[in-house]
């Protein structure tokens, strides 16, 4: 004898389903899901990169205005400067571009 599941039985299992599986789905593709959360933490690691990449440029501009302020002034710096803004060379050098 077969039983058979009652019209109030079978449209809340058919309810439970949905909203599983809307769960689920949500759990996977939504704004805070799975999948978001690991293209966020992809997004976090190349952020990570470019911020350690301009801290070393940050430092690098440091260094180079220290080295041109007036309580510590690099000649070789200051003559590698002056001769890139200015143009300048010596009469004994060659220039090759």
């Amino acid at each position: 004898m077969s039983q058979r599941l009652s019209i109030s039985a079978t449209i809340f299992f058919v309810l439970a389903m949905a909203l599983g599986l809307y769960f689920a789905f949500a759990a996977v593709q939504g704004p805070s899901g799975i999948l978001r959360r690991i293209q966020i933490e992809a997004e976090t690691q190349d952020l990570i990169v470019e911020r350690d990449s301009l801290r070393a440029d940050v430092d690098r501009m440091q260094n180079l205005t220290r080295r041109m302020s007036d309580e510590y002034l690099d000649i070789d710096l200051l003559d590698e400067r002056a001769r890139e803004v200015l143009g300048y060379v010596r009469s004994d050098e060659i220039i090759l571009r």
